[in-house]
């Protein structure tokens, strides 16, 4: 029997997170939350919080932290994450993961893990400028990957020191990739 799995999913752009997220969603039967999915779908449901979200998102800005923790507060309380969700793309900031925090504390439903792929700066870069798209130019690259390490650094310290982080190495075949994840998972 698979138990249900509470997570956080995090990796730099590139590192095969979409790729793994879809097989530990199907692996543990758990709703995968992309906070980009769940934005467009508030917006194009028209919901109170999906209006508010689109105002920032078609301005090119970042949707508020209030904002996106409202999201995900409604979104979490959607049958299909009783039996699990593995959060994607959420928290960002250390404020997100307090938010998120309070809220599963509020409900007795703690994360069980938060998973971190790990990939060398250079294995990304190779990765993003062989995709071929028209935006993953060196220099857009290199912002995304900075940006990322910027914002993500402090939210591992914190869920490291909060023991609930699991690191797991990003190189080798999907099937070993995945291996791993289940491993720490387990």
């Amino acid at each position: 029997m698979v138990r249900i799995m509470r997570m956080v999913f995090i990796g730099p752009p590139g590192a095969g997170k979409g790729t793994q997220a879809e097989r530990l969603v199907k692996t543990y039967k758990m709703a995968h939350l992309s906070t980009g999915d769940m934005l467009r779908a508030a917006r194009d449901a028209k919901t109170e919080v999906g209006v508010k979200a689109d105002t920032f998102m078609s301005a090119g800005q970042l949707v508020p932290d209030d904002i996106i923790i409202e999201i995900i507060a409604e979104r979490l309380g959607s049958p299909d994450c009783r039996d699990g969700y593995l959060l994607d793309g959420f928290p960002r900031t250390i404020a997100q993961a307090e938010a998120l925090d309070r809220m599963l504390a509020e409900k007795g439903t703690p994360l069980d893990a938060v998973l971190e792929l790990q990939v060398p700066e250079e294995e990304l870069f190779r990765r993003l400028a062989g995709r071929g798209r028209a935006d993953d130019t060196p220099e857009v690259i290199r912002q995304r990957l900075v940006a990322y390490r910027k914002q993500t650094e402090p939210l591992l310290d914190y869920y490291r020191q909060k023991k609930s982080l699991k690191s797991i190495d990003g190189l080798g075949t999907v099937d070993e990739i995945f291996a791993r994840a289940k491993a720490a998972l387990n």
